[in-house]
């Protein structure tokens, strides 16, 4: 298939199949023809200089193919190949538009970076035992230290089973290749080897499962509940006060039977009715009464929040 045929498709991204079918992604993207150095340039100086979209759509198209080679380097860390590829995608798209032709570098090797880029901001997202990889160091070592341990094993001698853990002298030379302290290197190793627990239950109906979540988190310590239980205590104390204070005697009295006074026997304050005939008015009027007593100290709340 020629370049000026497969691409001078009215709409290309027509010729792509969706990521949830991706042996057939991988197949059409294979089949997306390269582009020539003139005409990668062509394109990208249209996309600086118009901001074609068309020809942004084009570059993209022709190194879809190279976005599924990286992410097969990333298959090990347990994660859908087909969400590597769409991270990487992003990462294709950003080296796109700022990609610049006369640097003398083909747009390959410059969106290897962004491609790599995005996909190891994922995976560091997503895999919950790498929450430690937060300095360039440790994110170096993290994406290093698997293909270095099958590196020692493949030097290992024949008939020899090496242990699935680093010797001393193997993680002080991970550290000193990688500029890291040995410790980092064995923390890491071990949270690498280790199994992930999920946080919460995962099956249906189990009363009997107990996952992490129940017991690793205090919620009368999260910072919102705190908040939340201040301000009401706020309200419930000074800022009711100072709410009842704006209204007349007769309002504050009807709030306070209708909504604030528990009786000994727990019954509560006077109903509508026997407010009615207390003041000699009917039980619709003291409902009046209280609707707009209530929306005062509403608005008094408000200033205490």
């Amino acid at each position: 298939m020629s370049t000026s045929t497969a691409l001078s498709v009215r709409d290309p991204w027509s010729l792509v199949p969706s990521l949830g079918n991706l042996d057939a992604y991988i197949s059409a993207v294979n089949r997306m023809p390269m582009l020539s150095q003139a005409e990668e340039s062509d394109l990208a100086r249209r996309l600086q200089s118009n901001g074609d979209i068309e020809a942004a759509g084009r570059l993209v198209l022709s190194h879809l193919r190279l976005v599924v080679s990286l992410s097969r380097q990333y298959l090990g860390y347990g994660l859908p190949q087909s969400d590597l590829i769409q991270e990487g995608n992003v990462g294709l798209m950003k080296a796109v538009r700022r990609f610049d032709p006369d640097q003398g570098v083909r747009l390959v090797s410059y969106a290897m970076h962004w491609i790599k880029a995005e996909i190891h901001e994922y995976i560091l997202r997503n895999w919950r035992l790498v929450k430690v990889a937060t300095t360039k160091a440790q994110r170096k070592l993290f994406f290093n230290l698997r293909s270095m341990k099958q590196g020692f094993k493949a030097e290992a001698a024949d008939g020899e089973t090496h242990r699935n853990a680093l010797s001393a002298a193997e993680v002080a030379t991970v550290a000193r290749e990688l500029n890291v302290k040995p410790e980092e290197v064995v923390e890491m190793e071990t949270r690498m080897a280790g199994g992930d627990v999920a946080l919460e239950p995962q099956g249906d109906d189990s009363e009997d499962e107990y996952a992490p979540i129940a017991y690793l988190a205090d919620e009368r310590q999260e910072p919102t509940r705190l908040l939340e239980a201040q301000q009401r205590d706020r309200m419930s104390g000074d800022g009711i006060l100072k709410a009842l204070e704006t209204l007349d005697d007769r309002s504050r009295r009807i709030v306070e039977e209708r909504w604030l006074k528990v009786n000994d026997d727990s019954t509560g304050g006077m109903t509508l009715h026997e407010l009615a005939a207390e003041y000699g008015v009917s039980a619709e009027r003291i409902r009046q009464i209280e609707v707009a007593a209530m929306k005062k100290m509403r608005k008094s709340l408000e200033s205490v929040s």
